[in-house]
């Protein structure tokens, strides 16, 4: 018992010589910061008063609710899930100067990181037509940290004329944004729409709108897509009508990329994201919860160009969309519509081979669109049935 307490005491005795021999140590740090001050204690006391300021608003934020930022508030660099600094420097030239400014901004739908809307941009005493995409309020920092990776993904992908494109951004303060450019009319399938009701008027240059026309389309959207895939190793995962914006002379350029950003490096889309596309435009492979590849992509361009030759009928129109995957497995195809030339049905048909490897890649698609273009017919599409939206969302498998 006594040799016990001995050996006690004299670790007491250690811990206490150990506490005071690294006090000492820390006094001459403390000097030796004094004297890099030029022998004044001033410059290290304002130091540690920052320090204590910065601690207490540490403290403050860590302990606030999700709410809303000031607008115009700085963002943080250091978002606790690794700085920012190095993304809000790369996307320096890209922040939208102080002599423009958003007019007239009207939310469209809600996209994934926040309201979706259209707006003028004003600079130099002229106006564009912009989309808007927005951080909504009360954003985590994880999903901060995601919407600055996504407006970097699209700095990346802006080099193509053929790909929607980047304008500005504001990420260094609230509320955060991308700016992209708009197209008039805008979106492909409402295009595909309005030409069934003859309203785009008989002077205007879509009035022509015909498998030819679909031949034009069709170069453009592919010369996308290989880009991305090629260049980037992207997959846009959503190819469809209602992702492609068309303005005048039939140009064409690709957008809904937030499904490829999710993607682009795991190869597989979460559930969440997966839900929403229509499996009406999925590939077998990706029916079957199978790893994307280019050539998922190649089966929706497929479907795109029946969207394209039919006005925008919903595809597989005699099936249901619960039907779509026990028929593909029995190699159902979906019948020639009128106004469709053998070329082009073609065409769709061997973008939609069974085994994605027999699937052609865009390099030939895009030669085979030049080969067959002599053989499209001039002739302006026509439909004579309108399009019932509630009845199309209805066949296509879209959300009411």
């Amino acid at each position: 018992m006594e040799v016990r307490n001995k050996l006690q005491k004299e670790v007491k005795k250690n811990i206490r010589k150990k506490k005071r021999k690294e006090g000492r140590k820390g006094n001459r740090q403390v000097k030796h910061m004094e004297g890099s001050q030029g022998g004044s204690q001033e410059g290290f006391i304002v130091r540690k008063e920052v320090q204590k300021e910065d601690r207490k608003k540490f403290k403050k934020t860590k302990g606030r609710k999700k709410g809303k930022q000031a607008e115009g508030a700085p963002v943080p660099l250091d978002t606790g899930f690794g700085t920012m600094q190095p993304a809000q420097d790369a996307l320096g030239p890209w922040e939208i100067p102080a002599q423009c400014s958003l007019e007239g901004v009207e939310p469209l739908h809600m996209g994934r990181y926040g309201p979706i809307c259209m707006g003028q941009l004003k600079q130099d005493n002229t106006s564009t037509a912009v989309v808007i995409k927005t951080l909504k309020d009360g954003s985590n920092q994880p999903e901060v940290r995601e919407f600055v990776d996504f407006v970097l993904f699209h700095v990346a992908v802006n080099k193509h004329e053929n790909i929607v494109k980047m304008v500005y951004c504001q990420t260094r303060r609230v509320p955060m944004y991308l700016v992209l450019e708009a197209s008039v009319p805008g979106n492909l399938l409402h295009f595909l729409w309005s030409l069934r009701e003859d309203r785009c008027g008989t002077s205007d240059n879509f009035q022509t709108f015909s498998e030819r026309s679909v031949y034009l389309v069709a170069k453009q959207v592919a010369a996308g897509l290989d880009y991305l895939h090629s260049y980037h190793r992207i997959i846009h995962g959503d190819v469809a009508a209602r992702n492609m914006l068309i303005s005048s002379e039939l140009s064409v350029k690709i957008s809904g990329l937030d499904l490829a950003f999710k993607s682009r490096q795991s190869r597989t889309v979460d559930k969440e994201q997966e839900s929403k596309v229509p499996v009406k435009w999925k590939a077998p492979e990706r029916m079957m919860r199978l790893p994307l590849t280019d050539r998922s992509d190649v089966w929706s361009f497929g479907i795109l160009l029946y969207e394209m030759i039919t006005l925008g009928s919903p595809p597989y129109p005699d099936l249901d969309p619960s039907e779509v995957l026990p028929n593909t497995l029995s190699h159902y195809r979906m019948k020639r519509p009128e106004n469709c030339g053998a070329p082009l049905y073609d065409l769709i048909k061997y973008c939609c081979m069974w085994n994605f490897k027999d699937r052609p890649v865009y390099s030939a698609i895009i030669r085979l669109l030049d080969s067959y273009n002599y053989l499209a017919d001039t002739k302006p599409l026509r439909s004579e049935q309108k399009m019932d939206i509630c009845e199309y969302r209805r066949k296509a498998g879209l959300p009411p």
